[in-house]
Parts: structure tokens; C-alpha cells; sequence
């Protein structure tokens, strides 16, 4: 399983990805886009869902955990199964190289923490459609969570890989998503949050308190 595989990260450097210049620009993103436009896109959501629909803020409200949630439960499913997928051909290899793969040999290339804002736009207009098929007019309050929700993800994991371990009680997602890139890349696939880890059994195992130590401080290297 290539994507899985342990390597020893690179902490400089940024590769190419595609002889295309458009699309290798493509994959270089400033964090700030991404969470400026979803968190825009969640507001005038949430604006629509009371102006215009009618709801009042406790449903609302219910509506934005509900779909906050939800989206920590895609973001480890598809952490799991689609960004760690077994390279078995060559073509496997290269999308799962890709889409994460890259990001596990150059974990600090902050340009990569974030997909394009074209494509974010893209899915983001999707899951509306779907959403609003199966929701109906509850979809604007459960896709402004499931945006935050996404938002969120990216500041935690751009905060990772792009500051030193804070003195707080978020430090906890530090530490475990290093374990992820540094120890065990087959477990600790929640970044926003590790309760689907905890739900599904892959919460990091028990190791000294000299190793903690050491992968704890390998992502500020």
C-alpha cells in the first residue's frame, strides 16, 4: 500500500506534480482562499435559511451541528479509504500519490494543504445539488456546517504542518495527526477531531512516553 507505506518525510522542497503549468499551478493553494470563500458561502447560507426560509435560529443551529458532525465523519472515511488506497497498479499509484501520497513526503509544503479553490467551488456546488435533493430546504443549514466543518479541518491541518505545537489543549490534534505522518500512517485518520478514530478502532497505539516524545516534536523539525 504505497500511500500508506512509512517514508521518511522531506520538511523542504516542493515536487511537480504535472508538466502542465496550468495544472501544476493548480495544485499550489494559499490557505486564506479556501477558508474566505467557505466561510462566506456557510454565511449566505445561513442568511438564506432565516431570511428567506423562515428558519429560526434553534433549528438552524441544530442544523449547522448536525451537518459539522457529519463532516468529520467524511473526512475520516475518506482519509481512510480514498486518500490511503492500495496502489496496486500504476495508475492507483499515481492518483493516490496525487491526491495524498505527496503530501506525506513533503509535509510542510503549506502551498499543498488545501485543494484548488476551483475544485472546492466544484464540490461545494455538487453537495448542494445532492444535498438539497435528500434535505430539501434543511440543506442550508447543514451545508453551512459541513463547510465550516471543512474550513476548520484546513486551518487545523494547515496549523500543523505550518506552526510549532501550542501550549493549549489543542495540542492533543497535533500530536495525533504526527503519530499519522510520523509513527503509524495506518492509524490516527481523523485531523479535525479523533472520534471516529475512537469509534472505529483506530486510535493510535500505546508507546512509551520517550516515543510520544519523539513524534511529538518530529513535525516542528
Amino acid at each position: 500500500m504505497e500511500s500508506t507505506k512509512f517514508k521518511r518525510p522531506k520538511h523542504k522542497g516542493s515536487p511537480k506534480l504535472f508538466d502542465n503549468p496550468i495544472l501544476e499551478k493548480l495544485t499550489h493553494t494559499h490557505i486564506s482562499l479556501p477558508l474566505i470563500i467557505f466561510g462566506v458561502i456557510a454565511a449566505v447560507l445561513i442568511y438564506y435559511g432565516i431570511v428567506e426560509k423562515g428558519f429560526e435560529a434553534p433549528m438552524m443551529i441544530l442544523l449547522f451541528v448536525a451537518g459539522l458532525v457529519f463532516f468529520t465523519l467524511v473526512e475520516y472515511l475518506m482519509h481512510r479509504y480514498l486518500y490511503h488506497i492500495p496502489a496496486t497498479t500504476p495508475r492507483k499509484k499515481k492518483i493516490s500519490y496525487t491526491m495524498h501520497g505527496v503530501h506525506h513526503d513533503y509535509p510542510k509544503d503549506k502551498s499543498r494543504l488545501a485543494m484548488p479553490p476551483v475544485l472546492s467551488l466544484i464540490i461545494a456546488t455538487v453537495l448542494f445539488i445532492i444535498y438539497r435533493a435528500v434535505l430539501g430546504d434543511y440543506v442550508f443549514g447543514f451545508l453551512a456546517g459541513f463547510l465550516i466543518g471543512y474550513a476548520g479541518y484546513l486551518a487545523v491541518h494547515y496549523s500543523v504542518h505550518a506552526f510549532k505545537v501550542p501550549k493549549s489543549f489543542i495540542k492533543t490534534l497535533w500530536h495525533h495527526h504526527s503519530i499519522h505522518h510520523y509513527r503509524e500512517p495506518d492509524r490516527a485518520f481523523g485531523v479535525s477531531s479523533p472520534l471516529w478514530d475512537h469509534i472505529f478502532g483506530t486510535m493510535p497505539r500505546k508507546t512509551g512516553k520517550s516515543q510520544r516524545t519523539a513524534v511529538g516534536a518530529s513535525i516542528d523539525d
